[in-house]
């Protein structure tokens, strides 16, 4: 007879649903960075991210009280809520005539500020990612988020978009291909204007002979 799996969670929300400050401190601390992840992947703009993190928790405390362990597993109804808030932010965006769509996350703390050269293009290229992933539609973006930021298993992430595994390896794959493209275009690109940049110097060579 299997034994059924318990969520590993299930304690701690229960103390928190009792106004445990300790519980609460110590869930905050387990959950906050991966939700803050999952969204600045899913939006591109710091400021947005910590603001669907804040909406996210809110919803937690409102909910602990009333959590029965058994009908879902909390990490898989967290992520889902805060996905649900990126959804609402991103259909917000293209309801807005002057949405720049731009990310704006950095890397700078990833880099030592000893190699201004390295974490240039590293910054550059990160952009680039980051430009490549925006661009994809949000279901492609978020099978890749919960699969490569998120780190978590086909069969998880699946799970968690209401997907067969099959379906979700079909988005991936999808994903993946439109990441490549937009990064093969920004490469062409770049490419064009580094062979005209030399121009003006030889138009002004022949001025000169």
């Amino acid at each position: 007879m299997s034994e059924r799996k318990t969520d590993p969670d299930a304690e701690l929300i229960a103390r928190v649903g009792r106004d445990d400050p300790f519980a609460v401190r110590q869930l905050v601390a387990r959950k906050l960075p991966r939700v803050l992840a999952l969204a600045a992947r899913m939006l591109g703009d710091r400021m947005e991210a910590q603001d669907v993190a804040q909406e996210t928790f809110v919803r937690v405390w409102k909910q602990a009280p009333h959590w029965r362990e058994g009908e879902a597993r909390f990490d898989t109804w967290l992520h889902r809520v805060a996905m649900n808030l990126c959804y609402d932010r991103l259909r917000s965006r293209r309801e807005s005539v002057d949405d720049p769509a731009e990310p704006t996350l950095t890397d700078e703390t990833l880099y030592s500020p000893s190699e201004p050269e390295a974490a240039l293009e590293a910054r550059q290229h990160g952009a680039r990612v980051r430009a490549a992933l925006a661009g994809l539609p949000p279901r492609q973006r978020e099978a890749l988020v919960l699969t490569y930021y998120q780190e978590l298993s086909n069969a998880e992430a699946a799970g968690l978009m209401g997907l067969s595994v099959d379906a979700l390896e079909s988005l991936l794959v999808r994903a993946r291909r439109g990441v490549r493209a937009q990064l093969a275009q920004g490469d062409a690109a770049a490419k064009g204007r580094s062979v005209s940049e030399p121009e003006p110097a030889t138009a002004s060579a022949r001025r000169k002979r």
